[in-house]
């Protein structure tokens, strides 16, 4: 098996505070539970698991946090990331409920975790969701009045176009939604520092050392090229990785390019101009901007979603003109980084939790479809309440939402993918 396993050249690769090497597998383990992927779905079922007395060992491909969950937004926001309203008729008016809280405890959880274990990740609150239109600001009081009926209880507020310069110097908005429970941290810093707390518990962890084969059993052994794990239980963390290590699960799950720039670091005068407030933005486009000022001032912009497999040759280019829409102010800045990555898509945009029926004691969660900062700690949570304790209701909710297959296998589900999405962009055009 030939590939990077060297993190991308990306800011938060530059200004990791601690990427210290675990060793590769080369010998032959037994644990409780065996979990792959070195991502936040990874980690943090090793360190929920670590906190309820089981023994763990995690295998990671590359490097810790090398996907997705090291090379995000950055932005910790409330939600599943899908108007879980329409999923009623499979979960219940109680289940949709649950989902609806779990969109706001999990973020919760993530500050939680942040704060037991000191870590530290540039973690600020703050965070404004901008209409591009009226209609979407509209449709914003109706998301405060939802928040009211869950008893939300951190600052919300409505701000109107005339009044968003407040928030953010652009004027291509009709409004913007403030939550001061969401907001925006350093990625890669988190999920490292959660694996040291992981590894801390005594949850063994192992780079370099992709999973080749699978033995499906009473227990399961996961082989790697120089050693092994046998486990009375599995968890697969891979997301947008997968492959082929397990198929039923692979083609419910479309890998899609995100790509990320950050600028030289702003004058203090022009960053507090951009963004006075220092809150995480992002629109309602179908192909959204996202968007925040790091530590260190830079802006940090990222949006696009790719289907093709294949990467702008210059993310930089692609990318500038994008931010030059919202800040036109920035054309003279200098572009200091750029990277994308694999983000893993979802039919319903939902994210799939539960076991495989063929091999009970085989758990995933995987398809964030963009909102994995957050969720991820929460299906983390639910798989290691039900290994460590038989059952967990919060995994029978999720699992209660259908994991659809894309269309048209490996070859064809990527194209009739982007032939969807150009339809809703030409119907965002349109209007």
């Amino acid at each position: 098996m030939s590939f990077n396993t060297q993190h991308t050249a990306s800011y938060y690769a530059a200004t990791a505070r601690d990427a210290a090497p675990y060793p590769s597998l080369d010998a032959d383990l037994s644990a409780d539970v065996c979990v792959v992927g070195g991502g936040l779905t990874g980690v943090n079922t090793a360190l929920e698991l670590a906190e309820r007395g089981l023994s763990v060992v995690l295998l990671e491909g590359r490097c810790i946090g090398w996907g997705a969950s090291g090379r995000n937004g950055g932005q910790l926001i409330r939600g599943i990331g899908h108007d879980v309203s329409g999923f009623a008729r499979h979960v219940g008016q109680d289940g949709v409920r649950y989902l609806k809280q779990a969109g706001i405890d999990s973020v919760a959880l993530v500050a939680a975790r942040i704060a037991r274990y000191n870590i530290a990740c540039d973690l600020r609150w703050g965070f404004c969701e901008l209409a591009n239109t009226p209609a979407q600001f509209d449709a914003f009081k109706d998301e405060l009045q939802d928040l009211a009926a869950l008893g939300y209880r951190h600052e919300t507020r409505l701000v109107a176009s005339g009044q968003l310069h407040e928030i953010v110097a652009s004027d291509r908005y009709a409004g913007g939604l403030v939550d001061m429970g969401s907001g925006h941290l350093h990625p890669l810093d988190l999920v490292q520092g959660e694996a040291r707390a992981a590894h801390t518990l005594g949850v063994r962890i192992f780079e370099q050392s992709p999973v080749l084969r699978i033995e499906h059993g009473p227990s399961v052994t996961v082989h790697t090229a120089h050693g092994s794990v046998r486990a009375g239980r599995l968890v697969l963390g891979c997301n947008a990785h997968l492959d082929d290590l397990e198929p039923r699960l692979s083609g419910k799950v479309l890998p899609a390019g995100s790509y990320v720039v950050a600028t030289e670091p702003l004058p203090e005068t022009l960053a507090s101009r951009l963004i006075p407030q220092n809150m995480a933005l992002c629109d309602q486009k179908v192909g959204l901007d996202y968007y925040r000022l790091t530590a260190d001032r830079r802006l940090l912009f990222g949006g696009a979603c790719h289907y093709s497999g294949r990467d702008p040759k210059d993310i930089a280019g692609y990318m500038r003109p994008k931010v030059l829409k919202v800040f036109p102010q920035l054309a003279d800045v200098r572009i200091d980084y750029q990277w994308g990555g694999m983000i893993g898509i979802t039919a319903n945009r939902f994210p799939q939790v539960g076991r495989l029926s063929q091999h009970p004691n085989v758990y995933y969660a995987q398809g964030y479809s963009g909102h994995g900062l957050n969720v991820t700690h929460w299906t983390a949570k639910l798989l290691a309440e039900s290994i460590a304790l038989g059952h967990s209701h919060g995994l029978d909710v999720f699992s209660a939402v259908p994991h659809l297959t894309f269309p048209g296998g490996k070859a064809l589900r990527s194209p009739l993918l982007a032939l969807g999405m150009l339809w809703y962009r030409l119907r965002e055009v349109l209007g």
